[in-house]
């Protein structure tokens, strides 16, 4: 059975990177729907109002996933067995 290595230094800054990334574009898509759904809804059209909550719901349930992703690579990363160096 082969062991899983911990990603290097380099490796999980570009991870993170990347997560970020995503992240970023994904918060700009909660804003853009923010606005567009504001914008609808004060011209009277009630339609868009449940699926931008579900669109809403799907980006936030992304980030957190990002989040606990994360903290997963940060935890195993850490000193290789989930455990911090300093102890």
């Amino acid at each position: 059975m082969a062991m899983r290595r911990p990603f290097a230094r380099d490796q999980r800054l570009t991870i993170v990177y990347g997560m970020l990334a995503f992240a970023l574009i994904l918060v700009i898509m909660q804003l853009w729907l923010l606005t567009a759904t504001m914008n609808a809804y004060l011209g009277g059209d009630d339609s868009v109002i449940w699926p931008a909550a579900v669109a809403s719901l799907a980006c936030l349930a992304l980030n957190v996933g990002l989040l606990v992703h994360l903290g997963r690579l940060e935890r195993t990363g850490a000193g290789g067995d989930g455990r911090s160096r300093e102890s």
